[in-house]
Formats: structure tokens, C-alpha cells, sequence
């Protein structure tokens, strides 16, 4: 087998061409979009396809698992590869497995078709810092970053709406369609504006497959363990024993040595270290909130929602600041300043009581996203500006792994603080002050890491 081309540094770009931008922007959200979109109509699958509910969530994560396993391998292989073929490709995949997603007669088809969706949506996200570093000047990166995430952000809820509106009047299979336009227009896009470096698409070598097995593999327990610990903690027990075992077996081969190195980095490690850490404040709206609002307010879901769209609004009004801040300050202390803000807005709800009302939690919640804003987009700048030159693939892999098992761990972390204190205006306390305690331990990650300097080499690791 021929071995791929090792990772080329890149020549600095003196003029940005923001068309290559809008089109990973909309290719980013037609990837990220998969899992809110098909969320909409699971409850209309299960009862066309004739499956219960637990069966129907693995339309979901038979997205989700190829995504995280060839996160990082893909990365890298993205690295060594042409980011406009590749690109191609990946809107190419979407686009014909959501033609059959659309026409699967059942349910083990649907599941069969989502996981080559999420083969296809993760090389979408394995390419779009490198399409970044390629065509966007490294003062302006993290403007081009929170272009990205603003589209992502407003698009991702504009189509999750709209997608309903088409499951009602049309049914779930059209749901799958709907998107068919928007990945037209960014493969064209992306045909025309994105550069050529003729490098092509150098075959995957076994290498990088048993990389994507292991890390699955890994990713999967750790998925199933965590919804498992409440219900069933020696099964968590166990899977979190093989996601170890798994991990450790990765990190002995040879082809995990240029990521590892990278981590090792000090800049990157503590980087991605705050990352992780930060990102545990997904815990804050998926689990407290809806519990807080069910079980002491005595709200409905209705309400949970309207405070997601009030969070979701204050980022993206957030994100292009924080772009232009961290091109002016530098990314590591614009991340740090969003990372102590959030830190700081997530304590504040302990204020509330069974007598608060909806408007005080309402802008305590949108205070919480301004402080998301201003740290999501400067963290991405900041792992890519940490990542040496020629593997800002595998740095985007790193880093979209860490916040997938962020964003996973979060919740459970969460539950387990609320039953440990009893549940209720106790609970959401308990659990409010351990997040606060681990985003502000993210904020010294982040702060740690300034004083770093970024990888010098990532070897080829095959």
C-alpha cells in the first residue's frame, strides 16, 4: 500500500477568501444539523417502522458513533489529503444517504444508512479547520470561526423549526430531503471557491482504520456506560473498564504517537484540557434546568425550550464579538475571559428559589450564553492556533472529541449531584456549584496553557 503523503506546512495566507468560509459554514451545518433534525421525528419513525422508543434513539447515535470514531484518524488523514476533494466527498455522501434514509423501508436500514451519514458528516468536520488555515489570514481566523459557528448556530435552529413544520404537513421521510438544496448549494460552493493543492485522496491505511475501531469502540462505552450508571452501574462499571481498555490499546500503537505528542504539547494539552472542561456547562440546560423548571417551578417542557432558544440567541449575537476580540487580544485570553464569565453565570441560578420567576431565570440563562459565546469561538481558534503547521486536521479531531465526551459526561455529573443531595432546589444547588467548580478549573487550564508553546512536529503516523 502506498503510503500517504506526510502532513506539508502551510504557506501563510496574505489575502483571506471568505467563500471557502461560507461554504464549510453551510456544510458544517448541514453536518451538525443531522442530530436536531432527525430528533424532531423520532416519535414518527418508531411509529412507521414500528419500533419502541429506546430502539428509535439509535437513529441518533448511529449518527453520532462514526462521527467520534473517526474523528481523530480522519484528522489526520484529512492533513495529508486535498480539503477540496475531501469536502466533496463528504457533501456528496450526505446528500445520497439522505436520499436513502428517506426511502428506508426499515428500521435496521435507516440505522444501517445513518451510519454511513455519520462516516460522511465527520469528514465534514475533520476538514473544515484545515480549509480555514488554507484560506484565511491567521489575524482574521477567528472572525472566519465565528462565521462559522453564527451559520451553524441560526441555521442549526431555523432548520430543527422548519423541520417540524415538514414532519406535520409531510411526514419524516421529507425531512430527510429538506436539506438536499442546502447541500447543493454548499458543494457548488465549495467546487468552485475552495483551492487545489494536488495531493488527491491517498488511500486510509490499516493504520488509521484500527484507530477508527478502537476509538468507536471507546466512545461507544463510554456513551452506553454513562446511560447505564443510575439503571445499571455495574454494566457501567464494565463498559467504562473496556472504554479504558480500549483507550489504553490506542494509545500503544504506533499510529497514535503524532497524536499523543500533540497533546503532550503544553499549549495544546492545557487547550484542549480547558475545552473539556468548559464544555461540562452543557449540563446546566440539557439536565438542571429542565429538572429545576419540572420538579420546583413546576413548569412544562414548553418553558425549557423557550429558555434554550433565550441561551442559543445570546451566543450567536456573542460569537461574532468574541471572533473579532480574540484576533485582537489573542485566542487563549479571549477563551479564558468567556470560560470565567461562564464559570460565573452558572453559579449565579443558586440565587433561585420556588418563588422566582421566569423572567429572572431568563436573563440568568442568557447571561450564561454570552459567556458561551465568548469562549466557544476563541477555544477552536486556540486549538488551531496550538496545533503545528500541516495538522490542523488531527488538532480538530482532538478537540471534537474532547467535547463529545464533555458534553456526554456532563449530564451524568450533573444527576449524580442532584440525587446525591436529594433532587430538588437542593439538587440544582449541589450540582450548580460542582459545574462551576470544574468550568473555573477550565479557566486555569486555559490560563496554564499561555504560558505553553505550541507542538513543533507531528509525525506521520501512517
Amino acid at each position: 500500500m502506498t503510503a500517504a503523503p506526510a502532513p506539508q506546512p502551510s504557506t501563510p495566507v496574505v489575502h483571506t477568501r471568505w467563500a471557502p468560509v461560507v461554504a464549510v459554514a453551510l456544510a458544517m451545518l448541514v453536518a451538525t444539523s443531522e442530530m436536531s433534525m432527525a430528533g424532531v421525528v423520532l416519535p414518527s419513525i418508531g411509529a412507521d417502522l414500528g419500533a419502541d422508543p429506546a430502539a428509535t434513539t439509535w437513529v441518533l447515535l448511529a449518527y453520532a458513533l462514526p462521527m467520534a470514531a473517526i474523528a481523530i484518524p480522519a484528522g489526520r488523514w484529512a492533513d495529508r489529503a486535498d480539503a477540496r476533494l475531501i469536502f466533496a466527498v463528504s457533501m456528496a455522501g450526505v446528500g445520497v444517504t439522505s436520499v436513502f434514509a428517506a426511502c428506508a423501508p426499515a428500521l435496521w436500514v435507516l440505522l444501517a444508512v445513518r451510519l454511513l451519514q455519520g462516516v460522511a458528516g465527520g469528514l465534514t468536520l475533520a476538514v473544515y479547520l484545515p480549509v480555514i488555515a488554507a484560506t484565511v489570514r491567521a489575524d482574521q481566523r477567528a472572525r472566519a470561526i465565528s462565521a462559522v459557528v453564527t451559520i451553524m448556530t441560526i441555521g442549526g435552529m431555523a432548520g430543527t423549526s422548519l423541520g417540524g413544520l415538514v414532519a406535520g404537513t409531510s411526514g419524516w421521510r421529507a425531512v430527510f430531503l429538506l436539506k438536499l438544496p442546502l447541500v447543493a448549494g454548499a458543494l457548488w460552493l465549495g467546487l468552485w471557491a475552495l483551492p487545489r493543492d494536488g495531493r488527491g485522496l491517498p488511500v486510509p491505511g490499516l493504520p488509521l482504520l484500527r484507530e477508527a475501531v478502537l476509538l468507536g469502540g471507546m466512545v461507544a462505552a463510554v456513551l452506553v456506560a454513562v446511560d447505564e450508571i443510575v439503571t445499571r452501574p455495574v454494566v457501567a462499571a464494565g463498559l467504562g473498564a473496556l472504554a479504558v481498555g480500549l483507550g489504553v490499546t490506542w494509545a500503544r500503537l504506533p499510529a497514535s504517537r503524532p497524536v499523543i505528542a500533540l497533546v503532550r504539547a503544553r499549549r495544546f494539552g492545557f487547550t484542549a484540557l480547558g475545552l473539556f472542561l468548559v464544555c461540562f456547562n452543557v449540563a446546566l440546560t440539557v439536565f438542571l434546568l429542565p429538572y429545576f423548571l419540572a420538579d420546583v417551578l413546576h413548569k412544562g417542557p414548553e418553558v425549557a425550550g423557550m429558555l434554550l432558544l433565550v441561551q442559543i440567541g445570546a451566543m450567536t449575537v456573542t460569537s461574532p464579538v468574541a471572533g473579532w476580540l480574540a484576533d485582537r487580544v489573542g485566542a487563549l485570553p479571549a477563551a479564558a475571559t468567556g470560560a470565567a464569565l461562564t464559570a460565573g453565570a452558572t453559579l449565579l441560578p443558586v440565587t433561585l428559589s420556588a418563588d422566582s420567576g421566569l423572567a429572572h431565570l431568563a436573563w440568568q440563562v442568557a447571561l450564561v450564553g454570552v459567556g458561551f459565546g465568548l469562549f466557544n469561538t476563541p477555544v477552536i481558534a486556540a486549538v488551531m492556533a496550538a496545533a503545528p503547521a500541516g495538522s490542523t486536521g488531527a488538532a480538530g479531531g482532538v478537540g471534537g472529541t474532547v467535547r463529545m465526551i464533555a458534553t456526554t459526561l456532563a449530564p451524568a455529573v450533573a444527576a449524580l449531584c442532584w440525587t446525591a443531595a436529594g433532587g430538588g432546589l437542593a439538587g440544582f444547588r449541589t450540582a450548580l456549584v460542582v459545574l462551576t467548580v470544574v468550568q473555573a478549573a477550565g479557566m486555569l487550564a486555559l490560563l496554564a496553557a499561555r504560558r505553553g508553546r505550541a507542538a513543533v512536529s507531528v509525525a506521520d503516523g501512517g
